[in-house]
């Protein structure tokens, strides 16, 4: 086959092909290829480009006459590394190798192993502490009824503690599952945001925080689902009397539809805002992974799970609209929820 028949077919192919000559140079790279090793490399020796050990190997194993071999190239797309499977086959005296990308499925397996880790390590810590105290008050506080009041108390706490966390690993489970369904049913969201704030009106008050509401006197009605918006308003409106308590109050704004350049359309904004303590900004972009949290202790301390947020993403992504999170030490913090009218 000539180099220029070589080129054509490779070309056609969608996927990063290299072909390797009886030389050693390269005969062919297809233009996949070339956004991966970088372009100009047809006519070099490989071993210039391909400086991976596995893979030098591989092509070497190949070379000998063995059965085409499969292996790993580490590659980087701008400032993202990248992961490629490369089978390594004889093609009359040429060698070719395909290369597959495997990054996603490598971050996918990386997320459920962190996944896996944090719920063990959610769970561990209060089943530790569960079966201390039930040690404990089989034994030595068996008959010290003041021991036994104050341990039951806090093992009702770590108790509670871990049925949030699973209810809150259901609940994220069913949003996921549910996420490419959008929701059509209309939705008054005055009336979800009047009837959370009065639901968390006791938490309030025990906070000594004060929720406020503003809202336009015409009704602000919206294609959703009523349950799932009601755990997103429920969800930031709770992290504001948390978190922000040291504020005094939480301002609750439903704004009247409007062009919005992030929905690219007609929506309507809802925020919550605190002035409390305030989150450092390089936390920001990543509140809404699973089990992250600005402070570990202070989070477990109010009750949280470390799901909340990352729960309330994926029901605004169903709903196509956008979460928005700004906040300033010693400011406080505003979450806004875009959500779209069509």
């Amino acid at each position: 086959m000539t180099s220029d028949t070589l080129s054509a077919v490779t070309d056609a192919l969608p996927i990063p092909i290299l072909v390797i000559g009886p030389d050693d140079r390269i005969r062919a790279a297809n233009p996949p290829v070339e956004a991966v090793l970088g372009p100009g490399i047809v006519g070099r020796l490989y071993i210039t480009i391909l400086r991976q050990p596995a893979l030098l190997e591989a092509i070497a194993k190949v070379r000998e006459g063995l059965d085409a071999q499969t292996t790993r190239f580490a590659g980087r797309d701008g400032t993202k590394d990248t992961i490629y499977r490369v089978v390594i086959a004889r093609a009359g005296t040429d060698i070719v190798l395909s290369f597959e990308d495997q990054t996603a499925a490598e971050e996918a397996g990386q997320m459920r192993r962190d996944f896996v880790a944090n719920v063990s390590h959610e769970l561990r810590t209060p089943l530790t502490a569960l079966l201390g105290f039930i040690e404990t008050l089989g034994g030595a506080a068996r008959d010290d009824a003041a021991a036994r009041d104050r341990f039951l108390g806090i093992m009702q706490k770590e108790a509670s503690r871990m049925t949030r966390l699973v209810d809150d690993l259901l609940s994220l489970s069913r949003v996921e599952e549910d996420e490419r369904v959008r929701p059509r049913e209309d939705v008054d969201l005055a009336g979800i945001l009047s009837s959370v704030i009065k639901g968390l009106e006791p938490q309030a008050e025990k906070a000594g925080v004060k929720v406020c509401l503003r809202a336009p006197e015409e009704s602000e009605v919206v294609p959703g689902d009523t349950g799932q918006l009601i755990q997103v308003f429920s969800n930031l409106i709770e992290n504001g009397i948390k978190y922000g308590a040291s504020g005094g109050v939480v301002n609750v704004t439903l704004f009247n539809r409007e062009a919005h350049a992030r929905l690219r359309g007609e929506g309507v904004q809802v925020s919550v805002a605190d002035r409390g303590d305030g989150i450092p900004s390089h936390h920001i972009a990543r509140l809404t992974e699973r089990f992250y949290r600005v402070d570990n202790h202070r989070s477990r301390e109010v009750g949280g799970t470390g799901l909340g947020l990352a729960i309330v993403k994926h029901i605004v992504n169903r709903h196509r609209g956008r979460l928005v999170i700004e906040s300033e030490e010693g400011q406080g913090t505003e979450v806004s929820v875009f959500l779209p009218t069509q």
